[in-house]
């Protein structure tokens, strides 16, 4: 794997995992960097996929409304 980009930020986790696996299911190797702390919960929670695939991830989320 070579240069992962962030392409989805959230606060909320179930989103980010909702936008991972869309883009899992539309065959784009994806993974969550959760960013938040971990006491009080607050901060970001990242989706990145290689950045080969960034425009088609970007898209996908896109035309899912997520």
């Amino acid at each position: 794997m070579s240069n992962w980009i962030k392409i989805y930020s959230n606060s909320q986790v179930f989103k980010s995992e909702i936008v991972k696996q869309v883009l899992v299911d539309n065959e784009i190797e994806a993974v969550i960097m959760n960013k938040q702390d971990s006491s009080y919960k607050f901060g970001q929670v990242e989706v990145h996929v290689d950045e080969t695939h960034a425009a088609k991830a970007k898209q996908i989320i896109e035309e899912n409304d997520l």
